[in-house]
């Protein structure tokens, strides 16, 4: 009974949906691998070796950042594919393919000036890195370990292994206080950032690998190869999920927690739910391929980058 009254809320919501198209396309050299934005700044990382930093309020591309092209292990001379970037200020962070044995470099970019600081000569398989502080930098390890660094002295304070998993994804929260980590496993880690103590595990909701994560306002979604779409309270640990039609590769929050982003389907569309009561409210459709990441601006703007030269860019309050 209880089931065939949730299925008449969910239906009568249904409704309500309202299905949109982009209101703008950012075109990129390359395809965007990660995608952070800060204030104005939306910066991209393409397999091509370089970062984009666009001014999505003049819509122009206000720099690029390349890094020198790499041997690859048949030999051939190809682009540093940046995996993961960050930015702080004027500091821009670039995780880069090395070409030798899966091990990475992690450049930092300052003042016109592009320094090495994890080399692979040093052996780090890393996945992907994000600004703590102008300090500090988190590293997510593809052995599920997590790792703060300190740039001036080019040491880890700490590296703690979460699980024997697979990593997939991390996400910080707002303050930079936590961080939430995925794996194959489908469990979920949140640690503090400053210790590298495990504060919560999250678990029995993904029962696969979790592709991508978010964390807001206490809140954190989880987008799963099982086809759940997952929302945890990172407090308590009680957790729910939506069931997709198709592997779910990505997920975003909006700021205040009350919209959760999901590619739910395997045509690429991107599905908005409320968080509270999981009713769908709108489809984002026009996606072209399989999603990346995507990025809420606000309560109304998202950004969306999958595997090609395409940003996307949606709003929500324009019906």
């Amino acid at each position: 009974m209880r089931k065939y009254l949730m299925w008449l809320l969910l239906s009568s919501l249904s409704f309500a949906l309202t299905t949109l198209t982009p209101i703008e396309t950012i075109e990129v050299n390359g395809t965007a691998k990660d995608m952070v934005l800060d204030s104005n700044r939306l910066v991209v990382a393409t397999d091509m070796g370089h970062i984009e930093i666009h001014d999505i309020v003049t819509k122009k591309k206000i720099k690029e950042i390349y890094l020198p092209d790499i041997t690859d292990f048949m030999g051939d001379v190809i682009p540093a594919r940046i995996m993961s970037t960050d930015v702080i200020g004027d500091m821009f962070l670039l995780l880069s393919d090395s070409g030798k044995g899966g091990y990475i470099n992690l450049f930092l970019y300052e003042n016109n000036s592009t320094k090495l600081l994890i080399s692979y000569k040093d052996k780090k398989t890393l996945v992907k890195a994000r600004f703590i502080d102008s300090k500090h930098i988190l590293l997510g390890y593809l052995s599920n370990e997590v790792s703060l660094f300190n740039i001036e002295t080019k040491k880890e304070r700490y590296r703690v292994q979460l699980n024997e998993s697979k990593f997939s994804d991390f996400a910080l929260n707002e303050s930079k206080s936590q961080v939430v980590f995925s794996c194959e496993s489908g469990i979920l880690n949140i640690v503090d950032v400053q210790s590298g103590k495990l504060v919560k595990e999250l678990a029995g909701k993904n029962v696969d690998n979790v592709y991508r994560v978010d964390f807001k306002n206490g809140t954190v979604s989880a987008a799963g190869q099982d086809r759940r779409g997952v929302l945890y309270d990172a407090k308590s640990g009680k957790g729910s999920y939506v069931e997709g039609d198709f592997l779910i590769y990505s997920t975003a929050l909006s700021p205040s927690a009350s919209k959760v982003a999901f590619s739910m389907d395997e045509k690429n569309d991107i599905s908005i739910y409320a968080t509270n009561s999981h009713s769908k409210k709108f489809l984002l459709k026009g996606q072209k391929s399989t999603l990346n990441v995507i990025i809420f601006k606000d309560e109304n703007i998202l950004f969306s980058a999958s595997d090609d030269n395409s940003i996307l860019v949606w709003d929500l309050a324009k019906k």
